[in-house]
This record gives C-alpha cells, sequence and structure tokens, in this order.
C-alpha cells in the first residue's frame, strides 16, 4: 500500500511526533510505502505556552518526512491538499487532537477526497479538547465531511466521534506501547545518571505540566504527613504549560521541596528511559483524559501505575492487576501510594503488566487501520 501521514513529526517533538513516527515505521516493516506530511508552521504562538516546539534529538533517518504544511495560511491548504491528491495515496491517516487543526486538515482533505481513490482514516486523539476555547465546534464540524472513517484510542472518545459523524465508521483500537525510547535500564544505573540516592523511593509524575492534568492534586496528596516518614520522593518530569505558581505555593505552603525533583523542561526522547526506569511508580492524577501515551510508556518500562477514574484512563488500567484507580482526590490518592509501598504490590503488578501489555501491539492498530481498504 502506499500510505500517507498528516500531522506532528520531527522536527516536532512531543507524543504526537513520536506516536506518529513509530506507526510509520510499523507500516514500513510490514512492507508499505509510507510518507508523512507534517508542520512548517504548527501553532501560532499563543497556542503553544512551553519554550520550544522542536526536538533536541536527531531525526529518524529511515522515514520520509515532508515539511510543508502551514497551519494558519489557507492558501497553503489549498496547495497541500492537490499535492496529496496527485500522489494517489490508498491510505490517508490523519492526526486529529485539537480543533485548531479542523479548518486547515479539512480544507487539505476536501482537495485530496477530489481524487476519488484514497481512503481518508482519521485517527482521533481528543474530539472534544481538554481546554476548550471559542470555535471548537464549528472547526471539528468542518473537519469531518471528507473523513471516511475513524479510529478512536478509547471508548471515551469514540462516543464523542459518534456525536460529530454518527455515519462514518468507526474502530476502537488502544494506544499501542510507547516501545520506541529504548530499552529498560537497571534503576540503580538510571538514577546514578540522575544523581539520585538508590535508597529511596520515586514516584513519577511525567509529561507537560497542564490544569486538566491535576498535579495540583497529587503535591495536595503528597503533603499527607504520612509521607514524611517514607522516604518517599516525587519526581515531577515537565515543562510547565500552566501557570506555575498554584504548584509552587502548595509546595511552599506544605513545605515539601525537599522531598520533590523537578525537572522544569521538556523531557527529550533519549532521556525517557532514565525517568522510567528509576520510578517505581508511576501516577496519573488527571481531572480529565481520553487515553494517555504516558500509561503506555509505564506499560513498556513495566511500572505499576496509579491512575484517576476519568475518560479512558481506567480502561487501560485494570484496578489492582497493573495499578489502582482511584477518585480525583488527593485523600484518595495519597491512600492509594501508600497503600502500594506498603502492602509490596509492587512485583504481583509487573507480572500482570506483562500480560497485560500484550494487548497493545502496534500491528493490532496498523490491522484495524488497513481493514477500512477491504471491500
Amino acid at each position: 500500500m502506499k500510505i500517507a501521514i498528516i500531522g506532528p513529526a520531527y522536527p516536532y517533538r512531543g507524543g504526537l511526533a513520536a506516536y506518529n513516527e513509530r506507526l510509520a515505521t510499523q507500516f514500513q516493516k510490514e512492507g508499505h510505502e509510507v510518507k508523512i506530511y507534517t508542520f512548517t508552521v504548527q501553532y501560532p504562538n499563543f497556542l503553544f505556552p512551553g519554550k520550544t516546539q522542536y526536538s533536541t534529538d536527531p531525526g529518524p533517518t529511515h522515514l520520509d518526512i515532508t515539511r510543508c504544511i502551514n497551519s494558519t495560511n489557507p492558501l497553503n491548504w489549498l496547495k497541500v491538499g492537490r499535492r496529496i491528491q496527485k500522489e494517489q495515496f490508498d491510505l490517508v491517516m490523519v492526526r486529529y487532537w485539537l480543533p485548531f487543526m479542523g479548518p486547515c486538515f479539512g480544507t487539505i482533505l476536501r482537495l485530496v477526497r477530489k481524487n476519488k481513490y484514497s481512503k481518508i482514516i482519521c485517527l482521533v486523539d481528543n474530539m472534544v479538547p481538554h481546554e476548550a476555547r471559542i470555535g471548537d465546534k464549528t472547526f471539528t464540524k468542518y473537519f469531518v465531511k471528507p473523513i471516511d472513517g475513524y479510529i478512536a484510542m478509547s471508548k471515551t472518545v469514540l462516543k464523542d466521534i459518534e456525536n460529530f459523524d454518527p455515519k462514518a465508521p468507526k474502530k476502537l483500537s488502544p494506544h499501542p506501547l510507547f516501545d520506541n525510547f529504548g530499552d529498560p535500564m537497571d534503576r540503580k544505573e538510571a538514577l546514578a545518571s540522575l544523581g539520585l540516592s538508590p535508597d529511596e523511593k520515586y514516584a513519577l509524575f511525567f509529561g507537560l505540566i497542564r490544569g486538566y492534568k491535576g498535579l495540583d492534586l497529587l503535591l495536595k496528596a503528597f503533603a499527607d504527613q504520612r509521607f514524611r516518614d517514607s522516604r518517599l520522593k516525587l519526581i515531577i518530569a515537565g515543562e510547565f504549560y500552566a501557570n506555575p505558581n498554584e504548584y509552587l505555593s502548595i509546595i511552599e505552603e506544605h513545605q515539601l521541596a525537599d522531598d520533590i525533583i523537578h525537572i522544569n523542561h521538556f523531557i527529550p526522547d533519549s532521556e525517557v528511559v532514565l525517568y522510567f526506569s528509576a520510578a517505581d511508580l508511576v501516577v496519573q492524577p488527571y481531572k480529565s483524559a481520553t487515553q494517555s501515551g504516558v500509561t503506555q510508556i509505564a506499560y513498556h518500562f513495566n511500572k505499576p501505575m496509579i491512575v484517576t477514574d476519568v475518560g479512558g484512563l481506567k480502561e487501560m488500567v485494570p484496578d489492582t492487576k497493573v495499578g489502582f484507580v482511584v477518585p480525583t482526590e488527593p485523600r484518595a490518592i495519597a491512600d492509594a501510594m501508600l497503600r502500594f509501598f506498603e502492602e509490596n504490590w509492587s512485583d504481583k503488578m509487573v507480572e500482570q503488566i506483562e500480560i497485560e501489555k500484550e494487548k497493545y501491539s502496534w500491528e493490532i492498530l496498523t490491522n484495524n487501520f488497513l481493514s477500512f481498504l477491504k471491500p
């Protein structure tokens, strides 16, 4: 098959780019010809609160990545749409995660459809954004018109798609393992690389810090006095994409600074292995969610998890098997963390993780995409 992927890729950083590149690699491994179309301009400044959108790692040399999409220039959308239309791809996979991309992608794909050949399948991260803005529904309604089918990674997103495009075919295909960050390291070696003591225990909050990810809930949970004599440290590995003052004030109010290691920058792909290999437990205290790439990194590195009961997280983290599912309350999060360490759940959960993660192969996802092409 001749396959196009439209969405973030190198030199852009982050989970979406890593996912698209890993998916392209899998398609190529299966013998398909793959081309990724990514951005020259991805976000205007008002939509990007971080320090940079670009990766500091070397780019993949085995992938065909073309930078040609300007998300803010309608004339560019027409040019790119005609370009992809002429290529006569069997499958055009477009990534949808933010309504801001609706006008750009919707216009490009309308032109692609005119070749009356390419099948356009959308992989949906979020149909409804975590942080709402004016125009979201209008942009998404415009986007869905040229789509032939959808793949969602959680039941929550599948339901959201139904609200916008009830007649189109849809498939549920869970987020595959993020296995592109290398093999797990020896814990002591990872801790030494990070300058951390092997005599402590470590809980990890990983990823960009945004309001919906609930770091404030985790900090309030970690303020529980039961942790002060537990030799547990909290690693916060990620850049602030929200006002840091709320989080810093909780740390100051409860005098937590000595028990927190905060790496306030985006963690490059080459360093992800260090944080997950060092951690004993991964905590995702989200206030809202669809699915999570962090969960699938934790699976790859065989790390038990605590997640809140929101969105599709509990679909991916069976309670008391590979982790604990808890309400979005600091006390519940604290209780689960204490239970994990005091009752020595680690070995039991790691055994279950090895079994559970077999569900999350990339072959399942590629098969689901290609099934839309069958008569």
